[in-house]
């Protein structure tokens, strides 16, 4: 296969594509943003595409001159016609695998936002919670079991503390502190277990804002509804202490 370049008022798009693309155009424009044009077109000989309808789009968006190309000379009328729908269908058959994406998201710096990975998430993540095996997870009983925790036991502020004191410390306005001050709290470290046993001790009222900030999970779709869309290791821990 040999790769040409081809001006985009060279390409046309097929009239009859019967995929609908419009919502990942602004993914696939970001995808070629930051990591180049990896995937070229695939256009018959004529410059019509048949495969990257989307990436044809996208370059369009970005105002790209030329994009690389796969002439598919190689297939009569009717095979192209096939690989058209083909290229299209056999990606519907693929899934996620959520415990291994979130630790191929963990090793990976870049904001993937831009690329889909949470838009949908919830929705995708619920539909395998309602899926046969994973509605066996079980959520955990939040009996009192022991004296109830300090509340400032709850969560290691130690680093978060440290960035705040360089952050006071350094030299960028007040407004950059401001924002870094806030962007610190991300490295506060909630100590599950002991909340879960703090839980338990509280009024309904706390019980209620505690369960709203996703401390604790009740009901695994509330859970998502607020934006609790992953089981840390340690909830799973908690869950089977709980079980034992």
């Amino acid at each position: 296969m040999e790769i040409v370049y081809k001006k985009l008022d060279e390409i046309k798009p097929y009239a009859n594509n019967p995929r609908f693309n419009d919502e990942a155009v602004e993914y696939v424009a970001n995808s070629i943003r930051e990591f180049g044009f990896k995937v070229p077109i695939i256009i018959d000989k004529n410059g019509e595409i048949v495969a990257g309808h989307t990436r044809y789009k996208a370059s369009l968006e970005l105002g790209l001159k030329e994009v690389p190309c796969i002439i598919a000379d190689d297939l009569n009328e009717e095979q192209i016609k096939a690989f058209r729908l083909a290229d299209n269908k056999v990606s519907e058959k693929s899934e996620w695998n959520y415990d291994l994406l979130e630790i191929e998201l963990a090793d990976i710096g870049l904001d993937m936002s831009g690329f889909g990975f949470l838009e949908g998430l919830e929705e995708e993540l619920e539909e395998e919670l309602d899926n046969e095996y994973t509605t066996k997870i079980k959520i955990p009983q939040y009996d009192i079991k022991g004296f109830e925790p300090k509340i400032q036991d709850l969560v290691d502020e130690y680093k978060v503390n440290q960035l705040i004191d360089e952050i006071q410390a350094s030299n960028v306005t007040e407004e950059q502190k401001d924002f870094l001050i806030k962007a610190a709290q991300r490295h506060l470290a909630f100590n599950y277990g002991e909340i879960a046993e703090y839980y338990a001790h509280q009024d309904k009222e706390m019980q209620e804002l505690m369960e709203k900030s996703a401390l604790v999970i009740i009901d695994i779709k509330d859970a998502i509804a607020n934006g609790y869309v992953e089981l840390t290791d340690k909830l799973e821990e908690i869950m089977n202490d709980d079980e034992a």
